[in-house]
């Protein structure tokens, strides 16, 4: 029974990364992130895919604490994730560490462009993971918005569906999704996977 329970303690709150994800080393940092998530109760449900790039389409987004949570299995597991963020914040001291997490500048006001500036990002040689949140705000909407769908058909990559949990303090990885070319067929769809699967607001 002790040694179940200690190697309760031991295993990682995150899967391990497989090999054709994007790495990147964090170091203490990451060991850092897996302590915290063992400390809080938080952990990561299912497997990362193989796959050099896919858009992760991260819902819902009900606090600024997804980040934080997001953040600590991005470093715990090792994965070097990209996203899209309001260019407000990258401004001033906090811009440099947003950009060295993977962050991208976007002003909302001037959303021409995106979906091909996001689809050239998938073109370069080395492995892109793209983080989205479809509902692109903190307040709860009724409809996903449909820029994540659109960039992963345009790049031709799949949709990683990762559902936030807070009830159960976990962020949940689904199966891949290949968004087809009836967008607003897909997003619906898109909707329905994330309720079906457990996705609680905060």
């Amino acid at each position: 029974m002790a040694s179940e329970a200690l190697r309760k303690v031991r295993a990682s709150p995150v899967p391990q990364l497989p090999a054709l994800a994007p790495h990147r080393a964090y170091g203490l940092l990451g060991s850092v992130a897996r302590g915290w998530l063992r400390l809080n109760g938080w952990r990561v449900m299912g497997e990362f895919p193989n796959v050099p790039r896919c858009v992760a389409a991260v819902a819902p987004h009900s606090s600024n604490l997804d980040f934080v949570h997001g953040i600590a299995v991005v470093f715990g597991a090792g994965l070097r994730i990209s996203f899209i963020a309001k260019h407000t914040l990258f401004s001033g001291a906090l811009g440099p560490f947003m950009r060295w997490v993977g962050g991208m500048p976007v002003d909302r006001t001037r959303p021409n462009g995106l979906i091909e500036a996001m689809t050239e990002v998938f073109s370069r040689p080395e492995a892109v993971w793209l983080a989205i949140t479809p509902e692109g705000t903190r307040t709860r909407v009724k409809r996903f918005k449909s820029g994540f769908y659109r960039i992963a058909l345009s790049a031709g990559v799949p949709i990683l569906p990762v559902a936030f949990n807070y009830e159960e303090r976990a962020l949940i990885l689904l199966p891949l999704v290949i968004p087809q070319p009836d967008v607003e067929r897909g997003v619906a769809e898109m909707e329905a996977l994330f309720r079906a699967h457990g996705a609680r607001r905060r």
